[in-house]
């Protein structure tokens, strides 16, 4: 774990107009599903309020003995903005336009190993620049390729503890209320791993098309009660002639 060996100020300021945004492409090609697959769920199941931010990568900026520190986690959720949409456009300022990240996600796509990297001095490594400039609560590190999901939470020493899953492989986020775990399946012509949310009771927060199909079955197992209900009173009005007795219509 980090031990601070330097004094370092921080402030919050929004990013210069002329600031030059990184704009190399995403070098994994996991990112982007996985992604938008995290943040489909929230919205669809009514999680996400009208002021909450989810990004993915996204320059979150602070700056660190006046100097502009920018970082576009994978993945990332903040609750509230206290700010317009337009106005965190390019980047987001925690303290100055809402509040701190609750989560964070870091997707490897590589193996330089930048997702653990503490390093202090101009620029800071990604870990620092969450626990000790952010101070985000929550952060993971997931390597889509073999599934595995590392957590890790902020002490009361502001440094990061990795968490034990529970006995279903998952992880409380109590910032959200909801369960962060791996799932093993197909969305968008991808089949592997994948991390997902499940709600206090246990149940999986679900995709669009999980919902349709949820709703066609729905639908399918009403059209088969009516039907047994159909030929139900078919039957009944059968045996009532037998018996010379005319059903009522």
């Amino acid at each position: 774990m980090l031990t601070r060996t330097a004094p370092y100020q921080i402030t919050w300021e929004k990013l210069p107009d002329d600031f030059v945004l990184d704009d190399e492409p995403v070098d994994n090609i996991n990112q982007p599903p996985l992604a938008a697959a995290l943040t489909e769920s929230l919205q669809l199941a009514g999680r996400l309020s009208a002021n909450a931010l989810t990004f993915t990568n996204y320059g979150i900026c602070a700056t660190v003995n006046d100097k502009i520190v920018v970082k576009a986690p994978d993945w990332g959720y903040v609750p509230t903005i206290g700010v317009s949409r337009a106005e965190v456009r390019r980047s987001y300022t925690p303290q100055l336009q809402g509040e701190i990240p609750v989560i964070v996600m870091e997707f490897i796509s590589d193996t330089e190993g930048s997702e653990y990297s503490t390093k202090p001095t101009y620029p800071p490594g990604k870990w620092f620049f969450y626990e000790q400039v952010l101070c985000v609560p929550n952060y993971a590190i997931f390597a889509p390729e073999t599934g595995v999901l590392e957590v890790y939470q902020l002490d009361s020493s502001g440094q990061y503890q990795v968490r034990q899953a529970d006995v279903n492989n998952r992880y409380w986020i109590a910032e959200m209320g909801l369960f962060l775990g791996i799932w093993q399946g197909s969305r968008e012509n991808r089949t592997g791993f994948w991390l997902r949310w499940w709600d206090e009771q246990g149940d999986l927060l679900l995709w669009g098309f999980e919902l349709a199909e949820q709703e066609r079955q729905r639908t399918e197992q009403e059209r088969q009660r009516a039907e047994q209900e159909r030929q139900r009173a078919d039957r009944l009005a059968a045996q009532l002639r037998a018996a010379g007795i005319e059903p009522e219509v």
